[in-house]
Parts: C-alpha cells; structure tokens; sequence
C-alpha cells in the first residue's frame, strides 16, 4: 500500500541525512498517515479513510463529504 493521504494527497518527500562532515546520504520523508474511521450522518455509514494528521483536522473543519469530494477532484481518492 503506498503511502499517499487520501484527501490532500500528501506523500512521500525525499532528501538528505547531512552529518556534521556535510557528507549527504539520501532519506525519505514519510507524511504523518493515520488510518481513522469517520461517520457519515447524511449516509448513515462508516468510511475508513488514511489520511494525514492535517487531514483530520480538515475533516473536522468542513466535514467528511467534503473533504472525500476534494479527495476525488484530486484524483486521490477513488469513488467507492
């Protein structure tokens, strides 16, 4: 399973360890994914979404419908 968000499409970043002696050696950077289940009142079920800790935060601003629809338009999310 990659490590993508499914509603800001946060993913992997890559760059560099740099030690004292300024030697670089690559390393990734992995987005803060939690699986979460979330209710959705208008449809009466649960969604299990992985999503990042800044969509969470998303989801409880502007509500799950929303931010799923902004998932798709991003192509992140795939219609269930």
């Amino acid at each position: 399973m990659s490590r993508v968000c499914e509603i800001t499409g946060k993913k992997v970043l890559v760059g560099n360890n740099v030690s004292h002696s300024k030697r670089r050696t690559k390393r990734r950077f992995y987005p803060n994914l939690q699986r979460k289940r979330f209710f959705i009142p208008e449809e009466d079920r649960w969604v299990t979404l992985r999503v990042s800790a800044k969509a969470i935060r998303t989801i409880s601003k502007i509500g799950v419908l929303a931010a799923m629809k902004r998932g798709e338009e991003l192509g992140v999310l795939s219609a269930k």
